[in-house]
């Protein structure tokens, strides 16, 4: 199965995020092409309170899966009658079904949180995990509007060290060639080190104040995609300050940031960077976490 046939699959929960994952990933799926997989790992809501009443041999909890797929494929046709649509129901924990999942995905896209899960967190636990575990690119659906309907027309790239970020880079070369839109490839750089007083401490190192160093990475990582790419229109910028903060701040006028992610082989703990972190936490617009091949 090639690449570009794999699903766009997306966990529905029955919850506003959720929901709103679902138009994003509709537009999404279309976009490039790909059939939606909407999946439901029923264990997600057994504690819920206001379950609909069970018909006969049927269990509440059956019920209320069969009815929050339904809702959610609904939502899907109504948005976009050209989407391929198909549903799941697993009875598995969240987390576990859409790792799993997404060793036969195009992406994983989840909401910032999810149903059960308090108002005020930043962003839910699935969200969290998958993004920081998932085998293939995952999205966070978050931020404004505007970002989620792909209003700005464009889309942001963080470059992180040295070494990672080539699946990051052809992702993102992607995404702006299916949206036509521009391609803000940002590689933070650290500046000079100020004391309290806004003194310039004496580095140990050479502290690079051009930026051309930092320009320069940023050309050769780019080369092979701009090569595959051509029509593409990249801007890129190499900004000085600590690069979580200046991803998080220009997020407000992207429709999409994307990071790449280094995942250590047999370690199956949280693998996410501080930058990833900031991100999926505060970014304006749908964060994607693409991790590199080993």
């Amino acid at each position: 199965m090639g690449t570009m046939t794999l699903p766009l699959v997306v966990g529905v929960d029955g919850s506003e995020p959720s929901l709103v994952a679902v138009d994003w990933a509709v537009d999404e799926a279309v976009r490039h092409g790909l059939p939606l997989r909407l999946v439901h790992a029923s264990l997600w809501v057994r504690y819920e309170a206001g379950l609909p009443p069970a018909g006969p041999g049927q269990s509440s909890e059956q019920v209320l899966a069969e009815h929050i797929v339904a809702a959610a494929a609904d939502r899907a046709e109504r948005r976009n009658r050209d989407a391929k649509i198909t549903t799941d129901i697993v009875p598995e924990e969240a987390t576990a079904a859409l790792l799993r999942e997404g060793g036969a995905a195009f992406a994983l896209v989840t909401g910032s949180r999810g149903r059960g899960e308090l108002r005020g967190l930043l962003l839910g636990s699935v969200g969290l995990a998958v993004a920081a575990r998932a085998p293939c690119p995952a999205v966070v659906v978050r931020g404004d509007r505007v970002g989620l309907a792909g209003g700005h027309g464009r889309i942001l790239l963080g470059l992180g060290e040295a070494g990672t970020g080539t699946e990051a880079v052809r992702f993102a070369f992607r995404e702006a060639e299916v949206r036509g839109c521009v391609l803000d490839v940002v590689r933070a750089r650290r500046g000079p080190a100020h004391d309290r007083s806004g003194n310039r401490l004496q580095a140990e190192g050479p502290v690079d104040t051009s930026g051309e160093s930092a320009s320069c990475v940023v050309d050769a990582r780019l080369t092979a995609a701009i090569d595959e790419y051509p029509h593409v229109r990249t801007r890129p910028a190499a900004p000085e300050g600590p690069a979580g903060k200046i991803l998080v701040d220009r997020s407000a006028a992207a429709d999409l940031v994307i990071i790449g992610a280094r995942r250590g082989k047999g370690h199956f703990g949280l693998q996410l960077s501080r930058v990833g972190h900031a991100l999926l936490h505060h970014a304006q617009c749908p964060v994607a976490v693409v991790p590199e091949r080993q």
